[in-house]
């Protein structure tokens, strides 16, 4: 699902590019959020293990969902843009991912923590213990607003 969210927005950057000339800034700062993210998920996903590296993809993630934000907000005040088929169309497909990703991203937190209390449980721990079996992260967003969907409004 973040791979889905990573390739609609330089569909939607490159959309936008002709109404939003001037707001060079916050199309800047959406993709450099964008390549950020997708490079925590290459390292996430080579060594999922490493909490470190889960961590870092969330940050990536919240950085990119605040950057959409600031899109989404620039966005309003061009009625043009607004009105832009295909603009809404990738909106509307942004939108219905991010949903996706949040189901996503609680469906791996379970599965994170039933294997933590699987890896507690007795005789698991001995096992655990004797081959190095290590806690695993959840992946977490800092701010409580980055857990909702972006909203956009028409």
């Amino acid at each position: 699902q973040l791979q889905r969210r990573h390739d609609l927005i330089p569909n939607l950057v490159e959309s936008a590019k002709a109404y939003l000339s001037h707001e060079r800034n916050t199309l800047t700062e959406v993709m450099e959020a964008r390549n950020n993210a997708v490079s925590a998920q290459k390292d996430a996903a080579g060594d999922p293990a490493d909490g470190g590296k889960i961590q870092r993809l969330g940050s990536a993630e919240n950085m990119l969902s605040k950057a959409l934000a600031n899109f989404y907000a620039v966005a309003e005040n061009y009625p043009e843009l607004k009105a832009n088929e295909t603009i809404q169309q990738l909106m509307e497909e942004l939108s219905s991912t991010e949903n996706r990703v949040s189901f996503a991203r609680q469906a791996y937190n379970d599965g994170v923590m039933g294997y933590n209390i699987f890896r507690e449980q007795f005789p698991n721990n001995i096992v655990a213990g004797l081959f190095a079996f290590k806690p695993s992260s959840q992946l977490e967003l800092e701010s409580p607003e980055a857990r909702q969907a972006p909203k956009i409004a028409f």
